[in-house]
């Protein structure tokens, strides 16, 4: 028999995924001799034996690989003959300098859940149950390779049994990392908000899986009683109360001083979902996949309290997604408060002490484990757009999955300011971070820093270049100075719309459509309504919105009526009204605090001038009566959208100019501000008010465009920005376009708001150098 010998090296996702037990199979039944092991590069296979079952072996390789495998290249190599006697899995190797590809958080299996259900399974009712289909992954890694000792497991012996398993390449759990059973893993507890162990009923039972039924039991009773809990999951702490029970919301609302943002669900299962919400297929598989996000649903009924998402036509819900999680929802819980545990503006709680110190005031309860998260990682938002799934927040379950791009050099991108994530490039990678927040205080941008310094680690990674955003104040563009090496500085907008080309793996020019809230521009002003011309290197700006003045600096984000008055005496000046005819208007629709503001407007004083369709959005919610401070990003816009779903549909818009000003179309909306006013004088629904209003952005859109592709004969537009985070002036967009022959390309793997701008400044980088 002629024996045939090659050497093949696995590139991807195929570290603690069960891939050597999946070679180490495939081996045996193609009746292959030699080894298997992992390395910083991946995962080398030498295997000899006949030509027809090596063939076999590769195409299983390729076609049948392990379920959260990504394989991204196989090489493979001939070799001479050395006759191996067996086929075995050898310990794992470090090749300094080389990529590790490392899989994310996943949610629960299949068979795991039958594990900890199951009475007569060693690991019934235990909360830390996982295999290599399932569990930590990304929180628990300190350095590669991925072995137990380089992660927070480190510290748990494996007892007898879960050692047989990790050896044994049949099992499921063979070298699955943080495998453990309730006599030699982590365990969870329950403490006071001061951290004091209670005492419990169940404190004399020593079997551990009675012991943990009892104390979750108890949990669950005091969940339906109304206490408010902080429980430690697998990349963070939540805050948890009864979804069902309107006063345990409140209270929690009242604790945490958040008023109005949306608070995430978590609900029993599928059918609990589809009992509250509207569920297409797409976003059932969504709901069910292996990565369980949070995902935005249209509301089916008011049958939850309205405290959970106020004035939202959506419901933010998962379903559990760990071992712990699924156990707490065997009782009589359908419905949970499940949102991030965090003081307002800090990053997400991780660490025992720290939760203690930070939560204890807005909890009752503490429900904690002893196995250590290394790296904090958010819940992960997605919605259905288009049939497709789009990431709002990427985090657990996706990052750090990369992305593969050519020809990149060893860029560190810092990203922007709000929702930052930051990327990092290294051989034919990209390795986009988990979402950080907002880098507006000390404690997130050292959680930012800290995440990076990871990266380097994690991914042996030295930047030779570094990306930053145009604005001079921003944390990430202070920190990006700071490191000492060539930057690269990218004007925001051109970084929204190179994102989204990458997503959509589109090279050629486009007309990009980036709405925001907040962007430095090239000319020193505040950008956010901007239709630029470009490619993945350069820009043009060819249109945008008029400029406004917007009164108080950042004061007005946090204060839209100050942006209404701006609007209003814009309008006024551009209609030539009187002053006192000005003033008149602005005390009727905004009340006496208008008046105040029109010295300053006047002597253009401590003013900023800004395009931004965002602060437009917000003035005109103002306008129709959003009266008080925002209290988290966006919602007057969000409020504003939600309205318009109280309407009817129409294809009605208001009055706008389009001028040209030398080579750039200029949007006039003044007169947007003036048939609003016409309307509410009128005393037209708000509700149609706010569909009008859409409807005009769309064919502003649709009107700039048709004039570049006039112009330019360019067919294609990318549309980004976090203000096509809303859902109807996206749809209508796309659908307005598409129908006139424009190909649309918009985001799905990263973040249409600034999530995304990391993404974008690491290509135009590495155009540039």
């Amino acid at each position: 028999m002629e024996l045939k010998r090659v050497f093949i090296t696995v590139k991807g996702i195929v570290q603690g995924v069960g891939f050597r037990p999946f070679v180490y199979n495939l081996a045996l039944n193609n009746n292959l001799k030699g080894w298997v092991n992992n390395n910083s590069e991946g995962v080398y296979i030498d295997i000899e034996g006949r030509d027809e079952d090596i063939n076999n072996f590769i195409f299983n390789l390729k076609h049948t690989p392990p379920p959260l495998s990504k394989i991204e290249s196989l090489e493979i190599e001939e070799r001479q003959i050395i006759h191996f006697k067996e086929f075995s899995i050898k310990e794992s190797e470090k090749n300094s300098g080389k990529i590790t590809l490392i899989s994310p958080d996943i949610a629960l299996c299949k068979d795991c859940e039958e594990d900890i259900l199951n009475p007569k399974n060693k690991r019934y009712s235990y909360p830390f149950t996982n295999c290599t289909n399932c569990g930590p992954r990304f929180s628990i890694i300190k350095s590669i390779p991925y072995d137990r000792d380089k992660t927070t497991m480190e510290s748990f012996k494996m007892c007898s049994d879960c050692r047989m398993e990790y050896e044994n390449p049949l099992n499921r759990r063979f070298h699955a990392q943080p495998n453990a059973c309730g006599s030699c893993g982590p365990n969870i507890y329950v403490t006071d908000k001061n951290g004091e162990k209670l005492k419990m009923a169940s404190d004399h039972i020593v079997n551990s899986s009675e012991y943990n039924q009892a104390l979750i039991n108890w949990v669950e009773k005091k969940l339906e009683e109304g206490s408010i809990f902080a429980i430690k999951g697998l990349t963070g702490f939540h805050l948890v109360c009864d979804g069902k029970n309107e006063n345990a919301v409140t209270l929690l609302r009242e604790r945490k001083r958040r008023p109005a943002k949306p608070f995430a669900l978590m609900m029993k299962d599928i059918n609990v979902i589809n009992r509250y919400c509207y569920v297409d297929n797409k976003e059932e598989e969504v709901l069910t996949g292996m990565r369980k996000p949070i995902v935005l649903l249209s509301k089916k009924n008011n049958l939850l309290p309205e405290t959970i998402a106020p004035t939202q036509n959506t419901l933010g819900v998962m379903l559990p997604y760990t071992p712990l999680h699924k156990l707490l929802f065997q009782g009589n819980l359908e419905v949970l408060i499940m949102t991030s545990a965090n003081i307002s503006g800090l990053p997400l709680e991780h660490d025992n002490n720290s939760a203690l110190n930070n939560l204890n005031d807005l909890i009752d309860y503490y429900l904690m484990h002893n196995r250590d998260i290394h790296i904090p990682v958010d819940d992960s938002v997605a919605r259905v757009l288009q049939g497709e799934e789009a990431i709002i927040r990427r985090a657990r379950g996706y990052a750090p999955e990369p992305l593969k791009i050519k020809d990149i050099k060893p860029i560190l991108a810092c990203g922007a300011n709000m929702k930052n994530t930051f990327a990092i490039a290294k051989e034919e990678f990209v390795f986009i971070s988990s979402h950080n927040g907002d880098l507006e205080n000390l404690e997130t941008i050292e959680h930012y820093e800290r995440n990076i310094k990871h990266f380097q680690t994690i991914f042996e990674f030295e930047p030779k270049f570094i990306a930053c955003d145009l604005h001079p104040h921003y944390g990430s563009t202070r920190y990006a100075k700071s490191l000492n090496l060539p930057i690269v500085e990218v004007q925001h907008h051109h970084a929204h719309i190179v994102s989204c080309m990458v997503d959509n793996d589109y090279k050629e020019p486009v007309i990009g459509v980036a709405f925001d809230g907040t962007g430095y521009g090239t000319d020193g002003r505040i950008w956010g309504g901007e239709f630029l011309i470009c490619d993945e290197k350069s820009f043009n700006r060819i249109a945008h919105f008029d400029y406004i003045t917007m009164v108080g600096g950042d004061k007005a984000i946090v204060e839209p009526w100050r942006l209404a008055v701006s609007y209003l005496y814009a309008t006024a000046k551009e209609l030539v009204f009187k002053e006192e005819v000005i003033e008149k208007i602005l005390l009727k629709i905004i009340g006496d605090k208008a008046l105040s503001l029109l010295p300053i407007i006047r002597k253009n004083i401590n003013t900023i001038e800004n395009s931004s369709v965002g602060r437009l959005f917000d003035a005109v919610s103002a306008i129709l009566g959003f009266n008080h401070n925002i209290t988290y990003e966006g919602q007057a816009a969000i409020e504003l959208e939600n309205l318009l779903y109280h309407s009817d549909p129409c294809s009605s818009y208001y009055n706008f100019k389009i001028i040209k000003n030398d080579e750039t179309f200029i949007v006039k909306p003044q007169g947007i501000i003036f048939d609003i006013l016409k309307d509410i004088q009128n005393n037209t629904d708000k509700a149609l008010i706010s569909r009008k209003f859409h409807n005009t952005i769309v064919k502003i859109v649709y009107d700039i465009c048709i004039k570049i592709r006039d112009i330019k004969n360019i067919n294609t537009v990318a549309l980004s920005g976090g203000v096509f985070q809303n859902n109807y002036l996206l749809n209508k967009t796309i659908e307005i376009l598409n129908n006139e022959g424009f190909k649309v390309l918009f985001h799905k793997k990263v973040p249409t708001n600034d999530g995304g701008i990391a993404l974008g400044q690491i290509i135009i980088a590495n155009n540039n150098l």
